[in-house]
């Protein structure tokens, strides 16, 4: 069995774990910002494939303290690194550093990058090429307070990079916190989803794909582990076969999206063709006050209204948020209603009462989901 660690974003450690157990992961232990287990490769293959609020799966190799350049080189010097590639393989090497000694991250990869190839080159006279768009060989490293944690990057572009969403418009939600969030709520994919400020519909395709149990790596077409020296193509075939037989083909309720820009609308359209399910959602120009339930059967409403980060958006998004507990009020019994944001004097605009509200992270922005009873 080998240790691994996810990564995700700040607060979606509970849901990752959850996901994690579903695969059938051992030893599983949420952190801070991921969540460590076990497994073997074919456990491996399959995180990367189906995990959806993942961002990254790592797989450590060398753990050591660090208080220079120098010593990060002379201590990766030291490693076989015959045992993970050989100077055929291409390298990148991606390196974050906090509170630190070493506090210039690209110089920090560089210096690992040296380590490894002069190595090759004292031993072969040759030296790995360097290709840092779709390396066979992807390296994270970590340094925090002067420990360092050097990992193989099975993805490389992070998990969130579905495929579906090429143009990213202002503010985007990122698909893996998105997903994250839809699992948080308990939503299940088996009733209906609505987002009624659906920007780039990154809520109602993430929906799609969980209702159809369509696993978020169908859509790549590279991983980093397929260029590890250990890497099992026919296991990698079965697994990745096996995933495509388990979609279903219709969706148990409806998904259905809404916005009162023209330009959001077009771009959702464009983003649920691209990911293969357009002709299962419906996305319509409407302002949140008259959206309506797309059915008799209650279900949830999820949205990530803005947050107000530009002077003189206070007063409109006031009248938003109201607009969004007043219609919800009205015309939405027995629905479950989240809101995503994080300006908290906002969310209290809504005017329901709070039944729940968790913290996450939208990148740096600390955010919460604001879960009110209908």
């Amino acid at each position: 069995m080998t240790r691994y660690f996810a990564t995700c974003a700040r607060g979606l450690e509970p849901v990752l774990g959850n996901e994690l157990t579903a695969l059938g992961a051992s030893s599983i232990e949420p952190g801070r910002g991921g969540v460590t287990f076990a497994g073997d490769s074919a456990l491996l293959y399959r995180a990367c494939l189906w995990l959806r609020s993942a961002v990254r799966v790592l797989r450590p190799i060398h753990e050591f303290d660090v208080n220079s350049t120098d010593e990060l080189y002379d201590t990766l010097r030291a490693i076989n690194w015959t045992d993970y590639l050989t100077v055929d393989h291409t390298l990148a090497v991606d390196c974050n550093v906090r509170d630190s000694a070493i506090t210039h991250s690209q110089y920090a990869a560089h210096r690992v990058k040296d380590a490894i190839c002069d190595q090759f080159r004292e031993r072969t006279g040759r030296r790995p090429s360097v290709d840092t768009e779709q390396p066979m060989i992807g390296l994270n490293l970590h340094i925090s307070k002067n420990h360092a944690i050097l990992s193989l990057d099975s993805s490389w572009d992070s998990l969130h990079k579905r495929g579906y969403r090429p143009i990213q418009t202002r503010a985007p939600l990122n698909e893996a916190l998105a997903a994250g969030l839809l699992l948080r709520t308990g939503w299940n994919g088996r009733t209906p989803l609505v987002d009624p400020l659906c920007g780039s519909g990154t809520f109602c395709i993430e929906g799609v794909w969980i209702a159809l149990n369509r696993a978020p790596g169908l859509t790549r077409k590279w991983f980093a582990f397929q260029g590890w020296l250990d890497f099992d193509r026919p296991l990698w075939n079965a697994i990745r076969d096996d995933a495509r037989r388990s979609v279903k083909k219709e969706l148990p309720a409806p998904i259905v999206g809404s916005d009162v820009r023209q330009d959001a609308i077009e771009f959702a359209e464009g983003n649920a063709r691209a990911a293969g399910v357009g002709h299962l959602l419906k996305f319509t120009k409407l302002d949140v006050k008259d959206a309506r339930p797309p059915g008799d059967t209650p279900g949830t409403i999820i949205c990530n209204p803005p947050y107000g980060e530009r002077i003189g958006e206070e007063e409109e998004l006031i009248r938003l948020y109201r607009r969004i507990g007043d219609s919800v009020s009205a015309h939405w019994p027995g629905w479950r209603l989240f809101v995503f944001t994080s300006n908290d004097m906002l969310a209290k605009k809504v005017g329901l009462k709070v039944l729940q509200r968790v913290p996450f992270f939208n990148g740096s922005l600390q955010c919460h989901l604001w879960e009110y009873q209908v």
